[in-house]
């Protein structure tokens, strides 16, 4: 295995990601272990436009926060893509391993299209058998990070050697979004694919329609540059991004976000351990991660949606 690399480490919280080599590499952009919990009770998911396998660790267990609603799965699950902002407990979640996959990389491990996956999780049960509580069962018993990232590295190589193939113009149509092309249609055009077509393979093996996709990377692209600058120029950024102007990146910044580009920096700008976590303050967090309990919904599984 390549060597392990310590993300973050405090006091409070070990963060520990792994890079694995081919032909895991392809598909799968880090393994990751988080220990202990960050010292804020909630924190925010930004959507990044890919999808993880996460296993708690310390229970059988996981709640998401979507706005008033509390969704509960098992300890082991995958976290389809979303296109918005959704929030986590840290406390409930203060021992994690997880498998965060490229861009359309999910797409041979999971047993079910990405594309039945968005703006949920489901649990790893439903599309593993019984092969997952094993895997949660025996990354509980590992004794340190590097144990439990051969244990998935094993479990997810398997799964790829019994994989179908996807279509061989998703990743070029990823690579093409990545890089700033606005128009699918032009995509598509490209590609020697119809429109039509495209929206549908580059969806299923996403879990996002292309120009959500393009949407998503193009609020990460500019998050990511503002937080490098002290004092961003919003109207430069946003030309520099690929946005109309100032009012569409702040429209934007909102609709993924939940918030204006200006407070999202400054959430951004505190402790953080983990890509895409942003705290959340105490005011505004989920109320279950206040203490208080609500009425929750349980989850659609992908084999009903």
């Amino acid at each position: 295995m390549a060597g392990d690399v310590i993300a973050g480490h405090s006091v409070h919280v070990l963060y520990v990601r792994h890079v694995p080599g081919p032909p895991l590499s392809a598909h799968v952009a880090e393994l990751w272990y988080l220990s202990a919990a960050p010292p804020r009770a909630a924190e925010r998911i930004l959507p990044s436009g890919t999808l993880q396998l996460v296993i708690n660790l310390d229970e059988d267990g996981l709640r998401i926060y979507d706005g008033p609603t509390i969704r509960r799965y098992s300890g082991a699950a995958v976290s389809g893509a979303y296109q918005s902002s959704f929030g986590v407990d840290t406390r409930e979640h203060a021992s994690m391993v997880g498998v965060h996959f490229r861009p359309g990389g999910a797409w041979p491990f999971l047993g079910a299209p990405p594309g039945a996956l968005t703006d949920t999780h489901v649990d790893l049960a439903e599309l593993w058998g019984p092969r997952a509580a094993e895997l949660r069962e025996r990354l509980c018993a590992a004794p340190e990070p590097r144990a439990r990232f051969a244990l998935l590295e094993r479990a997810l190589l398997n799964r790829l050697s019994n994989a179908r193939p996807g279509h061989p113009l998703v990743p070029h149509a990823i690579a093409a979004l990545e890089g700033g092309e606005r128009r699918v249609a032009d995509v598509a055009a490209t590609l020697g694919i119809s429109h039509r077509r495209l929206i549908d393979v580059f969806t299923a093996e996403t879990g996002l329609a292309p120009k959500t996709f393009a949407r998503i990377t193009r609020f990460r692209r500019a998050l990511s540059r503002a937080e490098r600058e002290r004092d961003p120029d919003w109207a430069r950024l946003a030309a520099a991004s690929g946005f109309c102007d100032q009012s569409h990146l702040i429209r934007e910044f909102v609709a993924l976000s939940g918030d204006s580009p200006t407070a999202l920096i400054a959430q951004s700008s505190r402790e953080r351990v983990k890509l895409h976590h942003i705290a959340i303050a105490a005011s505004a967090a989920p109320d279950g991660a206040r203490g208080r309990r609500r009425q929750h919904a349980r989850p659609r599984g992908v084999l009903t949606r």
